[in-house]
């Protein structure tokens, strides 16, 4: 089987992804009462309505309906004052009625987008080939057409990972293809198709299957408790051309949902999910694939890790005079394939029609703008304001404002501080922290690190009181017993000495005993003078500040 950058070349990958979010953060279920807990014990936050009893009558949760609209207008899409809910009926032992209540073809929230920044090796993924004219026209008859639907199919299904006929409702300006930067990254712009409520099945256990599947299995258990938890899917327009741009487009989204707080977005266990849907065609034509369905895309590394097995696979079907049939397959980390599941169902397989049991909704103005009033500042936004406001790079800004406790720890420790001192509390928050709570087992909130120990670290830091070595040192000690680092520094004799006065007599006399070095850098040779900043820093026994001496070093050198 080729290599994924070898297929690209040759062919282009059209990918569409359907997101599935536990609102987790909620405290009773979609349709009743029943506590929302998956860690209770199995079968015990049930009711009537969750099991479909006869009779039993379902009750929308209104803060759900909130947070839907606020996961619409954090993510730019319009949002719709008129929509119903449906039954989409199927018959599996994960929701005991037979049928889930989900949204039909109008969901609360249409039409969005959102901007994907694609930088080193994940902007290499796509080719250079895949920046032209024939792209552009490729990309547009994507969003006229479906992938192989029926207009009845595309008017009544709704989660065909985006690839439904005649629902306008965009701006094709936004669908040009993206441009190349001088440092290979590009910013391309992921249609949002929509955004619907749904309930979500029961938890199955595949006891004795392999790889958790019912194939095989020497039973299957049932917990019901996660039936009728309110969840949101979003479904994107065949948008995507690699791996990592999905990769990218959900960890984003993922950012955006912890900002609102509406889900603990947690891929491992369950609450946020994903499927991606994925075809082929020969680039430059600008018909399109027989897509397959991908499940079982637990981790961001499974979504790029099983798309890009599916894509290989694929071209190599094709390659040989094969056929790609509508199918779900399932991926295998273990073994890191995809095996077909079943054929894919359609519209009609479903029955979907409106439920008869709830009302259609009408949110008004009034509703709408109280859940945009109530957005927070969402990551991009942070992100940009720690670039502006603290002058710190622009990573490290991204990879703060996309975890909501990290970002509140920040602002506490970098309060008053900016420029050289801002960026050294950044420096520490990015790679100490994260490192000292993976070995240690923990999250921040478990941890008796302080944000005022943080920032008096990277004062002493940033002013060159102790070496970068010596930071790494003072944040574990402070961070395993609550000290004080100015304390810890001076327990432990760590303070750097940065007066000229004291370092010149040292310099002098190295550069007198080392003789023979101070002529190879006078000669051309600039890599001795790493030699002699380290007998500098062995004769003032590491009291002495590297950079200092660096500094007095190349001034009598170059005198």
């Amino acid at each position: 089987m080729k290599e994924l950058n070898e297929v690209l070349r040759d062919w282009e990958a059209v990918i569409g992804l359907e997101i599935h979010t536990e609102l987790t953060t909620l405290e009773t279920k979609m349709f009743c009462g029943c506590k929302l807990s998956h860690d209770d014990e199995p079968n015990t936050n049930v009711c009537p309505v969750c099991l479909g009893l006869p009779g039993a009558l379902p009750v929308p949760n209104k803060r759900a309906i909130e947070y839907i609209v606020k996961a619409g207008l954090a993510t730019n899409c319009e949002i719709q004052k008129h929509s119903m809910f449906y039954r989409k009926h199927y018959f599996y032992p994960d929701m005991a009625k037979n049928f889930q209540t989900t949204q039909g073809p109008v969901a609360f929230a249409m039409h969005g987008r959102l901007d994907l920044e694609v930088t080193g090796r994940g902007a290499a993924e796509r080719p250079e080939c895949a920046f032209g004219a024939a792209e552009a026209e490729s990309l547009a008859s994507a969003s006229a057409g479906a992938v192989g639907l029926s207009a009845s199919m595309a008017r009544d299904l709704p989660e065909q990972g985006g690839a439904l006929a005649g629902l306008s409702g965009y701006d094709t300006a936004s669908l040009a293809v993206p441009e190349r930067r001088e440092d290979g990254s590009y910013t391309v712009p992921i249609r949002i198709l929509r955004i619907h409520m749904e309930e979500d099945a029961a938890k199955m256990v595949h006891v004795g299957g392999e790889e958790g599947r019912i194939g095989g299995a020497a039973e299957s258990l049932i917990d019901y408790n996660r039936c009728g938890t309110p969840l949101i899917e979003l479904v994107t327009e065949p948008d995507l051309r690699t791996p990592e741009e999905a990769r990218l487009f959900m960890e984003k989204l993922r950012r955006i949902f912890l900002a609102l707080g509406i889900s603990d977005c947690s891929m491992e266990k369950g609450s946020m999910r994903c499927d991606g849907n994925v075809s082929l065609r020969r680039r430059g034509d600008a018909r399109l694939g027989t897509k397959t369905e991908l499940k079982n895309l637990n981790s961001f590394k499974a979504l790029h890790d099983g798309l890009a097995y599916e894509i290989c696979r694929q071209a190599e079907v094709l390659e040989a005079g094969g056929e790609i049939y509508q199918e779900t397959r399932h991926w295998e980390p273990s073994r890191k394939r995809t095996v077909a599941m079943r054929v894919k169902e359609t519209a009609d397989d479903y029955r979907f029609f409106p439920d008869p049991d709830l009302a259609p909704f009408d949110l008004t103005d009034e509703f709408i703008e109280h859940c945009r009033a109530e957005l927070p500042e969402l990551p991009d936004e942070r992100r940009d304001r720690y670039v502006r406001e603290l002058g710190i790079k622009r990573a490290d800004a991204e990879q703060i404002a996309g975890d909501p406790e990290v970002a509140a720890f920040f602002e506490e420790a970098v309060g008053g501080l900016a420029g050289k001192e801002a960026q050294t509390v950044a420096n520490l928050v990015v790679n100490e922290l994260p490192a000292y709570l993976r070995g240690a087992g923990l999250v921040l909130a478990e941890s008796v690190l302080r944000p005022e120990q943080v920032a008096g670290l990277a004062k002493l830091l940033a002013s060159d009181a102790i070496s970068s070595n010596q930071g790494h040192e003072v944040f574990e000690a402070m961070a395993a017993s609550g000290d004080d680092p100015e304390r810890i520094v001076d327990a432990r004799g760590m303070r750097q000495v940065s007066d000229a006065g004291a370092l010149q007599p040292i310099v002098d006399e190295v550069l007198e005993r080392c003789a023979e070095q101070a002529q190879q850098y006078r000669d051309g040779n600039q890599k001795v003078l790493g030699f002699l900043v380290g007998q500098c820093m062995k004769a003032s026994r590491s009291s002495g500040n590297p950079k200092r001496f660096n500094e007095l070093l190349r001034a009598a050198l170059e005198a």
